[in-house]
C-alpha cells in the first residue's frame, strides 16, 4: 500500500515538475507551496546575510578581506589605473580600524591588510575621498605585534618573485593517478600534524576575492569518524572503520548577497583536491563522501555538530593509511575530447 501511494505521488509530482518547468512564476510557485527541498538553502542563506551585516559592525572579516584583494587586482592591473578603488577605500578603512579594535582580530589578515593599503597609498592619486581615507588609515597604523607574520611585505609582486617548483608535469599527472577514492584502511590513528599539512596545502587552493568562506570539521577519534561517516549516504559497508574523518562546511556568512551562495561550495571543493592530493604525499588515502541536500540528514548533522544555520555541511572526507589489499575501483575516465567544448567556428585542436 505504501509502495503504491508513493508511486502515486512521485507520478503526481513529476506532472507538476514539468508543469512548473514552463515558466519562472510557476516554478517559484511549485518549490513554496508543494516541493520543500530548497527550504533549507533559503534558510541558510539568508542566515548567513543576517550574521554578515552582524559581524561588519565588529569584526568584519570577510568584507575586508573581499576588499584588500579587490585591492591587490587593481594594483597588478597593466597599465594600472592612476585612480582607482575610491568606491569603497573608505569603507576598506573603516573595516580595518574596526577589525584593528576588535580583541578577536585576525593578525594574518591584518597585517595582509596593512601592507596592501600601505602599498596602495603609496601609489594612487589623490581626490577627495582617497585623501580623507589615507588620513584615516595614517591615523590609526601602528606596528602590528605578531610572531605569525614573516618580515616581508604581504603586498603584490611580480609572478617570478614567487614561489617556483620543480615538479613536472609528469611527476604531478603520476600524484592524480595515484590518488585513488580508497575506502579500506589499516586500524591505524592519522597524527593530528600530518593532517595539519595536508590543510596548510589545501588552504593554497584559489577562493573568490579570498574570503575561503569554510571550514574543516576534523574527526580524528575512530569511533567518532565511523558515526559521523555513517550520516551520509552511500557509505554502507565501510563506514565502521574509517580512522578519520573531515567535514567540509561552507560558511555563507562571508557574504552579503544572495549572488554568492555558490560560492562556498566552489572555493571548498578547490582547497579540498589539493587536500587529498597533499594527503598522498604523506603517506595517507582519502575518500570524498557525496553529501546530497536530504532534510532528515541535513538535520542529524547539524545536531551532531552543532552547526550554525548559515553553515551546511558539503562534502565529508574519509582518511587513514590505505589497507595494500584494499580493492579500489577503476572509475575509467572521459577523454580531454569528450570533455572539451569549442565555441562554433573553432576547429578542433
Amino acid at each position: 500500500m505504501r509502495q503504491t501511494i508513493r508511486a502515486i505521488l512521485d507520478q503526481i509530482d513529476r506532472r507538476l515538475a514539468r508543469l512548473a518547468a514552463a515558466h519562472r512564476l510557476l516554478a517559484n510557485g511549485y518549490y513554496a507551496l508543494i516541493n520543500p527541498r530548497f527550504r533549507r538553502e533559503l534558510t541558510a542563506t539568508i542566515a548567513g546575510r543576517a550574521a554578515y551585516q552582524s559581524a561588519v559592525s565588529s569584526a568584519p572579516i570577510s568584507l575586508l578581506r573581499r576588499n584588500i584583494h579587490r585591492l591587490e587586482k587593481g594594483l597588478t592591473m597593466q597599465p594600472r589605473s592612476p585612480v582607482f578603488a575610491e568606491g569603497y577605500i573608505q569603507e576598506t578603512v573603516s573595516a580595518y580600524i574596526r577589525l584593528r579594535e576588535n580583541a578577536a582580530s585576525d593578525p594574518e589578515t591584518l597585517r595582509w591588510a596593512h601592507d596592501v593599503l600601505d602599498e596602495y597609498f603609496s601609489v594612487v592619486g589623490s581626490t577627495v575621498e582617497i585623501a580623507r581615507a589615507r588620513d584615516h588609515f595614517i591615523a590609526c597604523d601602528h606596528p602590528i605585534d605578531t610572531a605569525l607574520a614573516p618580515q616581508d611585505r604581504w603586498s603584490p609582486k611580480p609572478r617570478e618573485a614567487g614561489v617556483a617548483s620543480s615538479v613536472t608535469f609528469d611527476q604531478f599527472l603520476l600524484l592524480c593517478k595515484q590518488r585513488r577514492s580508497t575506502r579500506w584502511f589499516l586500524p591505524k590513528r592519522v597524527p593530528a600534524e600530518l593532517l595539519d599539512q595536508a590543510i596548510e596545502a589545501a588552504l593554497q587552493a584559489p577562493s573568490a576575492c579570498n574570503r575561503q568562506p569554510f571550514f574543516f570539521r576534523s574527526l580524528l577519534q575512530p569511533e567518532e569518524a565511523a558515526e559521523v561517516a555513517s550520516i551520509a549516504m552511500g557509505t554502507a559497508g565501510y563506514s565502521h572503520q574509517i580512522p578519520a574523518l573531515v567535514v567540509i562546511i561552507g560558511d555563507l556568512s562571508a557574504f552579503e548577497h544572495e549572488r554568492d551562495r555558490h560560492v562556498p561550495y566552489i572555493d571548498s571543493s578547490l582547497a579540498t583536491m589539493q587536500l587529498m592530493l597533499a594527503l598522498e604525499t604523506l603517506g595517507l588515502a582519502s575518500c570524498p563522501i557525496n553529501w546530497p541536500d536530504i532534510e532528515p540528514l541535513e538535520q542529524r548533522m547539524a545536531k551532531r555538530l552543532a552547526l550554525k544555520p548559515f553553515e551546511r555541511p558539503i562534502m565529508l572526507l574519509a582518511l587513514g593509511y590505505p589497507d595494500p589489499e584494499g580493492g579500489i575501483a577503476h572509475s575509467a575516465k572521459k577523454t580531454p575530447a569528450q570533455i572539451q567544448r569549442h565555441t562554433a567556428g573553432t576547429a578542433n585542436r
